[in-house]
């Protein structure tokens, strides 16, 4: 009976871990104003009929903190970079020089600064739901090994065990978000 309450506990462990890790990707997308490479890597270009990563036909690098530079591998690529930076709709404005392809990163505005704090307070409130969802399907499935004759004192460590889990994974998540927070309100 121990193995499949560690089982149980194992999985929802790993459950919650994908919840933190997924938010901690979707928070790098949420811009605070300062350039990164990560803030182009929605963008696709056509090369050699079919749509490839940016990242794939150039090197993409921030020389300073409001300036992201992208050195095609091929002079030819320059409009179509551009046209699919573009068509992405990520509000930024390419200019080229026939060699490189800079974009400015504009200053972010108080209120743009507070619309994506509560961005990521979404974010951090999605993955919490997660949290959540992997907690109850833990307890039901410990409820079930009770069933199945598993003693209610382990049943009751265990669930205690992953309410500690949904605790700590949820500290995890708080701090995530507050750390995104003090960078995109930072100027």
């Amino acid at each position: 009976m121990q193995e499949e309450v560690d089982f149980v506990l194992d999985v929802c462990k790993e459950k919650m871990g994908a919840a933190v890790q997924h938010l901690d990707k979707e928070l790098i997308h949420i811009r605070a104003g300062k350039a990164s490479p990560s803030m182009l890597d929605s963008v696709h270009v056509e090369y050699y009929g079919s749509y490839v990563p940016l990242s794939q036909v150039s090197n993409v690098s921030t020389p300073d903190a409001r300036t992201i530079a992208v050195q095609p591998w091929e002079k030819s690529l320059i409009p179509v970079i551009e046209k699919a930076i573009m068509a992405a709709n990520l509000g930024f404005n390419p200019e080229n020089n026939g060699e490189i392809i800079r974009i400015n990163i504009p200053v972010l505005t108080e209120e743009r600064r507070r619309d994506l704090v509560k961005q990521a307070h979404h974010e951090g409130e999605t993955a919490k739901v997660s949290l959540r969802g992997a907690r109850k399907e833990a307890n039901d499935n410990l409820k079930k090994l009770q069933k199945d004759g598993l003693s209610e004192d382990l049943e009751k460590d265990a669930e205690t065990e992953v309410q500690k889990m949904t605790d700590d994974f949820t500290k995890k998540i708080d701090s995530l978000v507050a750390a995104k927070e003090k960078d995109i309100m930072t100027i």
